[in-house]
């Protein structure tokens, strides 16, 4: 899918047809008063006080046919720059437009665009008239909280889209629609995967068959990181106050955190692994013969997102992040990142997941350490990335203020793009703890870190994987890797022979001998996107064979069983991929 906000013609056009909308509203619900209209990824949306009206979906054809009459009218589009007290004036009464002209600067120059009767503060750019404004959709309407504050008034949002050809249009809706089918949240239900709770807002609960993808997952990754030579550590979860001073979190994402008092002291759930780590490395003395010392831990984390940001397993309040700490010499850097990246090549090609590197840099200002160690780490992830063979693109100034960074964006079935793994420099945290190793000539020594995940956090990688694979994951993540269908009551005995044999081998098998018939268990197990459906009936008795299908695939093929299991087990163990 493409990014609207990032394409500078759609960008403008999408931001031109907020406007056409508001307009549009403004017509029809005439005491409507508008806050903010932004561009997002998505499309665009404008957030508005309609008073005691609503606008439901059912509304939109209205909307929209008044949007057509206003760009089929093809009025100019006009940029007018006004001082701050015109801008008052104008703006008088709609209190929403003053609040932003009022925190201006007094001798501010301020821009509004006009088109007809319609007038709104507005940075631009825009199109150049109404008649461009061709080919949109309004896609849904939610409630939004003004500025986004729970305390404020609840106003009305709704999204919208705009492109320059219906074809455009038209493919952007089917991916849509698409989208909504692969909703992991839906998936999520229908393959008993997990569950939300009121009891729990924002903290999933996996379900036996989730615990079973999870689990898969998770000792890959153990098995993947032991052979790059990770060591693995546990750290707790709660820890005191002091410990969350030192490494600055009390000061800068306490509103964040879950804290309780432990014996009249102060605790924090922790909302990142890293401190625990700098503890881990500080216990020990450690050799420049010790670098790079590569630790891994699979720590559940918890922050306190807004109830209203939460998305299923996309935004949660707890999480398990795939972190590692790598300790190094600033010599280590370049070589350690170009195995780092082969390594998370080697993770997202296994799940089919294209990826692209962003090299975020230096901040213009607030940054720590000295400018001559940050150009040379960010001289060092660029080449890496060269030596690595990767392209990568430059996202200026965006670095965190304690190191620049590679972040890995992955791209999913749909095109849609996912921000997941990340190599992070960091100066900051090996100086708060002071974290020293001994080097060659006996002196201590700073090393430097790198923070790195890979899936980011295991639940939302999960949530992108059920939409990336629709649910019908490879033979290998699956849940249930083989269903056994008898024919009838006959056929059990061999079914279950089978199912014993097929489980010795470790492969996940369910067995639906029930009374049903043959078709509705074959099509339940279509439903459930089983990889393997066996069906055992009289021939695949007499022959000691099995007849398979693939899921999505109406072929049935016969073989014997020992072939089939070779099969299967060669699909589970190359991570094979099906188109």
């Amino acid at each position: 899918m493409i990014n609207i906000k990032e394409n500078l013609e759609l960008n403008t056009l999408n931001h031109s047809c907020a406007h056409l909308m508001a307009q549009a509203i403004k017509h029809l619900y005439p005491h409507a008063k508008f806050w903010v209209g932004p561009v997002i990824e998505e499309g665009f949306y404008y957030d508005i006080d309609l008073g005691n009206d609503v606008i439901k979906e059912e509304d939109f054809p209205k909307i929209e046919k008044e949007m057509k009459k206003l760009s089929k009218d093809g009025k100019r589009i006009t940029r007018i720059e006004i001082s701050k007290q015109e801008a008052l004036e104008m703006f008088k009464d709609d209190e929403y437009k003053l609040d932003l002209i009022e925190n201006l600067p007094e001798d501010a120059v301020i821009t509004a665009y006009r088109q007809g009767d319609y007038t709104d503060l507005c940075r631009g750019p825009h199109v150049e008239s109404c008649k461009e404004i061709k080919f949109f959709k309004l896609l849904k309407a939610s409630g939004a909280y003004y500025k986004g504050d729970a305390s404020k008034k609840m106003l009305q949002r709704v999204y919208g889209i705009c492109f320059y050809s219906q074809e455009d249009l038209d493919q952007h809706l089917a991916l849509l629609e698409e989208a909504k089918k692969r909703d992991h949240k839906k998936l999520g239900r229908e393959l008993d995967l997990f569950m939300m709770s009121e009891y729990a807002p924002g903290m999933p609960f996996f379900l036996p068959k989730g615990m079973i993808l999870r689990n898969v997952l998770e000792n890959y990754w153990y098995e993947e990181h032991t052979k790059e030579g990770y060591l693995f550590v546990k750290t707790p979860v709660m820890m005191s106050k002091e410990l969350w001073e030192t490494s600055g979190h009390w000061q800068n994402y306490k509103e964040n955190m879950y804290v309780s008092l432990v014996d009249d002291k102060e605790f924090a759930i922790k909302p990142m692994n890293c401190p625990g780590g700098m503890l881990v490395f500080k216990n020990s003395l450690h050799s420049y013969k010790d670098l790079p010392l590569r630790v891994g831990e699979l720590g559940l984390v918890h922050r306190h997102e807004a109830s209203g940001a939460l998305n299923g397993l996309f935004r949660v309040r707890t999480f398990t992040q795939d972190d590692a700490h790598i300790f190094m010499t600033i010599d280590q850097i370049e070589s350690e990142v170009v195995r780092l990246i082969a390594f998370i090549d080697r993770v997202y090609s296994a799940l089919g997941l294209p990826y692209d590197i962003e090299l975020s840099t230096r901040p213009e200002e607030k940054f720590i350490g000295d400018i001559e160690v940050w150009n040379r780490s960010e001289q060092a992830l660029a080449d890496a990335c060269k030596a690595a063979g990767k392209d990568y693109k430059i996202n200026p100034g965006d670095g965190a203020f304690y190191g620049p960074k590679l972040d890995f964006h992955v791209k999913d079935s749909l095109g849609r793009v996912w921000q997941c793994g990340t190599i992070q420099l960091d100066m900051n945290l090996p100086e708060r703890f002071d974290l020293t190793y001994v080097d060659n000539h006996g002196n201590k020594v700073r090393p430097v870190m790198l923070h790195r995940v890979i899936f980011g956090s295991i639940e939302r990688f999960i949530g992108i994987l059920i939409e990336h694979f629709a649910g019908a994951f490879p033979t290998w993540l699956s849940p249930v890797q083989v269903n056994i269908l008898p024919v009838a009551e006959v056929h059990n005995e061999y079914a279950r022979s089978v199912k014993k044999e097929l489980e010795a081998l470790g492969i996940r098998c369910e067995l639906d001998d029930s009374s049903e018939k043959l078709g509705y268990r074959l099509r339940l197990s279509q439903i459930k996107k089983t990889p393997y459906t066996l069906v055992i009936g009289d021939k695949e008795v007499e022959n000691k064979s099995v007849t398979y299908r693939i899921f999505s695939h109406q072929e049935q093929i016969n073989v014997s069983k020992e072939e089939f299991i070779n099969l299967i087990l060669d699909e589970i163990k190359n991570k094979l991929l099906r188109k």
